[in-house]
């Protein structure tokens, strides 16, 4: 599955713990990163400086379901079950 145009939920969902340029100390989970553009597209994708859990990420039905708002949802459903 191919990244879902102008969703987002990857970049909002989820807590990352390791540094973001211009995050320091990372992001929580539901707060959208400062790189997430308005269109919903990551501003650092291409950049070195993204950060390797960004660049892990796969999209897949099974997190990212059929529609972004379902994404968030379901990732959401994540960080929490696997928050320590």
């Amino acid at each position: 599955m191919k990244c879902r145009e102008g969703c987002g939920a990857c970049c909002i969902a989820p807590s990352i713990t390791s540094p973001i340029p211009g995050m320091p100390q990372g992001k929580p989970a539901g707060v959208a990163c400062i790189h997430l553009a308005a269109d919903r597209r990551c501003n650092i994708f291409h950049s070195p400086d993204r950060p390797a859990v960004c660049a892990g990420f796969l999209a897949d039905e099974q997190v990212c379901g059929h529609s972004a708002e379902e994404a968030v949802q379901i990732l959401t459903w994540w960080e929490q079950a696997t928050a320590c």
